[in-house]
């Protein structure tokens, strides 16, 4: 038996869901923790002007960051096989990245940083991940759904 009979494929439009569908879902998760420790708060005007510059934030980095990731991934993607390996939703470098990211999570979330000044960055990465992945949403609905 080969090492190649082993390998995971999946159609190019199952990675793209892939893809999105973990943008949004760690995005997600990312503003819940910062809703979780912004809900905890009585003080409402430090609770909502943490949330606005967070929202804020998450524009800036989805307009100038993310989506240009998304994009290129996007891109990438579309020049695989018709069948490619399914863990190629992401680029082998961003498997790095992602290790990297999380131990800097678990490392501000054990700080003594306040969770108001964590939250504005817990939202600003969540909120632009989410709003990078209805690229991927949207390319998906183009292929799947081409007439409408």
């Amino acid at each position: 038996m080969t090492l190649l009979r082993l390998k995971p494929e999946a159609p190019r439009y199952c990675l793209l869901a892939a893809a999105g569908l973990m943008w949004s879902a760690v995005g997600v998760m990312l503003c819940g923790i910062a809703w979780r420790w912004l809900s905890s708060s009585a003080d409402m005007f430090r609770t909502a002007a943490t949330a606005f510059t967070g929202v804020a934030g998450a524009w800036i980095v989805y307009r100038f960051g993310f989506s240009k990731i998304a994009a290129k991934n996007i891109e990438r993607l579309s020049l695989l096989p018709e069948r490619a390996c399914f863990f190629a939703f992401q680029a082998w470098k961003s498997y790095a990245i992602i290790a990297v990211m999380i131990l800097l999570g678990i490392t501000l979330r054990h700080s003594a940083i306040p969770r108001y000044y964590l939250a504005v960055v817990y939202i600003t990465i969540g909120g632009a991940l989410f709003l990078s992945s209805f690229l991927y949403h949207i390319r998906l609905w183009r292929i799947l759904c081409p007439k409408l």
